[in-house]
């Protein structure tokens, strides 16, 4: 049995498989893992509030839209930037805050900086992973009609259709690859961000990671009290 095209969709546009939620879904707990195992001086407020409002979020929007669907609501997409935005402002904070602990010479032991540095930075690589996923084209719904929307990101799939499987579309994995190698080289490596918008989430995400690893780094060689 056919089903008639969203209002939304192109009667032209082939529909490509549904994209399931459940990666980020494990993506968004992984870096939730991340920040609960932060020491308490690197976290702001209770440390199981905002892992705790990250659950409440993610359960009922992998039970209730388990796919990125074509036709999916704005208040499930509302919903799903939320998530990330959360969890973006929570790492944020722990940046901010280990800079301060480090500038105010509190006492941190080197074991303590360098666990708690990579769980920054790990958390910082799969939230803009999770950004450039949701927010390239319009997000994994509309990417899977072939939306004509203007790319954010060029993968180099795109310019050679010969190294790609027929209606390729990146995925999450894709994009998290991408967030890691930008987060590892401080600029882009085999994908190009084509948009302003992209060029600022890509600058954004190359400023948390530099200041995580030069924090370290000072206080490897004492720079830093």
């Amino acid at each position: 049995m056919n089903q008639s095209p969203s209002p939304h969709q192109n009667s032209n546009d082939p529909i490509i498989s549904k994209e399931p939620r459940w990666p980020a879904s494990i993506a968004l707990l992984v870096a939730i893992a991340l920040y609960v195992v932060l020491p308490q001086t690197l976290i702001y407020g209770p440390r199981y509030l905002i892992p705790a409002l990250e659950i409440v979020l993610i359960v009922p929007l992998t039970i209730f839209n388990p796919f990125r669907e074509h036709h999916e609501t704005k208040a499930l997409r509302y919903l799903a930037i939320s998530l990330i935005a959360l969890v973006n402002f929570a790492n944020i904070t722990s940046v901010i805050l280990l800079v301060q602990r480090l500038l105010d010479a509190s006492k941190i032991s080197g074991r303590s900086l360098v666990y708690s540095a990579v769980a920054i930075w790990l958390t910082n690589a799969i939230v803009f992973g999770l950004w450039f996923w949701e927010l390239d084209r319009g997000g994994p719904a509309k990417r899977a009609v072939h939306h004509e929307a203007v790319p954010d990101f060029l993968f180099p799939q795109m310019t050679d259709p010969q190294f790609a499987k027929p209606n390729w579309r990146p995925t999450l994995i894709d994009y998290v690859y991408v967030a890691f190698t930008n987060a590892t080289a401080f600029s882009p490596t085999d994908t190009m961000p084509l948009t302003s918008f992209a060029k600022m989430l890509m600058t954004g995400e190359s400023i948390v990671s530099m200041i995580t690893v030069i924090v370290v780094a000072a206080r490897a060689i004492n720079i830093l009290p």
